[in-house]
């Protein structure tokens, strides 16, 4: 079957709110994290849920693909209650918060089921969303409970 291929660019905190909307429930296995710090670049390969896919039809099937989460002008990356060693643990992403800072950096924070969390510190927003491949069926659709 022939997938659409999402890209999104994002150089707003607008912007960035609907990349974290597409990603929301996405999958992240923590060996698919990687900061390439000569370059100012964090990189995630994520298993991302197609929810604008459930949005166009009741009837279609649940769909995950692959798709490249990549921040630019990284000045630094921290991580909370996140073990890097347990390579094969599986992140679940709730949402991307983000603020500008004092010195006009920006702090943005991807946020993980569990209180997990990465802090990345960056100049300027600019990150970009990248399907790769084909779209594959899966029977598990997210959940949430209602607050």
């Amino acid at each position: 079957m022939n997938t659409k291929n999402l890209k999104l660019i994002a150089r707003t905190e607008e912007d960035l709110r609907v990349v974290s909307a597409h990603l929301q429930d996405s999958i992240i296995k923590i060996s698919d994290i990687a900061r390439l710090e000569k370059n100012k670049i964090f990189l995630m390969q994520l298993n991302r849920f197609m929810w604008e896919d459930i949005e166009k039809g009741v009837f279609r099937k649940n769909k995950r693909i692959r798709s490249i989460l990549k921040f630019e002008n990284v000045i630094n990356v921290h991580s909370k209650n996140i073990i890097q060693s347990k390579k094969d643990k599986f992140l679940d992403f709730l949402a991307i918060e983000s603020i500008q800072m004092p010195d006009n950096n920006y702090e943005m924070n991807i946020v993980f089921a569990g209180d997990s969390m990465i802090k990345i510190i960056s100049e300027v927003i600019e990150v970009t969303l990248d399907d790769q491949g084909e779209s594959w069926e899966t029977k598990n659709m997210p959940k949430h409970k209602v607050i």
